[in-house]
């Protein structure tokens, strides 16, 4: 992304392990670079005139800032349905951010304030920091995800997955928020060996595979297993070994030895392994 290039030397685990050790000193060679600069720049100048979610959506540099901060770069083109989105609001149930799938949406009519009772956000004090500092933080994983796909997921779910957990929200209602989110959704996936008909199931019985299927991994089927780091770190290590399984010997790892690490990685699961896909 513009005048930054990501340092990811190997691809599946081992990158991983790489990009935890270096992320920090990466992000901030990330948020000096010029692209980056201008878009705040433009963006804290800005953000206050925006009054409307129609001046918002108007605005291209505003535009870009907002839904990158919520990992929604791809649907700059989508005036209508952003409009549609934060133009209603989060308060209704039948607000529109309340009844699509991809509940980022949500996260960020919610943020902006727009079609709320309290109005717009976007003059507030402290609202144009922290718009920045999300924007800045998804904007690296981007980055990071255009010299490798699959750690700008892993990074994601290692900084989504514990806000989710810290909310009040309920069990299932995490679970349902996992399977609203796309990036989320896609690991869970993977690193349990679902097949592509799994998202045409009813969303209940979604979860409900999710939650048998950590229950085999990790002893538990609460979402809250994800609470303690060490599991969510075995769950990116699954989800890596799924990966380069799936891709066999291009990821540069032969499939013999893959499925070796995996069976390791699954400890007691080992002879489940080779039965059937967990």
């Amino acid at each position: 992304m513009g005048d930054f290039i990501a340092t990811i030397p190997v691809s599946g685990y081992s990158g991983w392990r790489f990009l935890e050790r270096t992320a920090e000193r990466q992000k901030q060679t990330f948020e000096n670079s010029s692209q980056i600069r201008r878009d705040l720049e433009y963006f804290r100048t800005n953000i206050a005139k925006a009054t409307t979610a129609e001046a918002l959506v108007a605005d291209r540099g505003l535009l870009k800032v907002a839904l990158g901060a919520f990992g929604l770069d791809d649907d700059i083109n989508k005036k209508a349905y952003v409009l549609k989105v934060l133009a209603e609001g989060t308060e209704s149930d039948k607000a529109f951010a309340n009844r699509i799938v991809d509940k980022r949406y949500r996260a960020m009519a919610e943020a902006f304030g727009y079609g709320n009772l309290g109005g717009a956000n976007s003059a507030k004090p402290g609202f144009a920091h922290n718009i920045a500092e999300r924007y800045k933080t998804r904007q690296f994983e981007v980055a990071i995800g255009e010299a490798d796909p699959s750690m700008r997921l892993a990074m994601g779910l290692s900084r989504q997955l514990p806000e989710l957990l810290n909310s009040s929200a309920s069990d299932s209602s995490v679970w349902f928020q996992i399977l609203g989110n796309p990036p989320l959704r896609t690991v869970f996936e993977t690193a349990y060996g679902l097949p592509r008909s799994f998202g045409s199931l009813d969303v209940d019985k979604q979860r409900d595979i999710l939650r048998a299927r950590t229950d085999r991994f990790l002893g538990d089927s609460s979402a809250q297993v994800f609470g303690d780091p060490a599991n969510i770190e075995k769950l990116l290590q699954r989800y890596f070994l799924r990966k380069q399984l799936a891709e066999g010997p291009a990821a540069g790892v032969p499939g013999s030895a893959a499925l070796s690490l995996l069976t390791n990685a699954a400890g007691s699961m080992a002879g489940l392994f080779q039965s059937r896909l967990l």
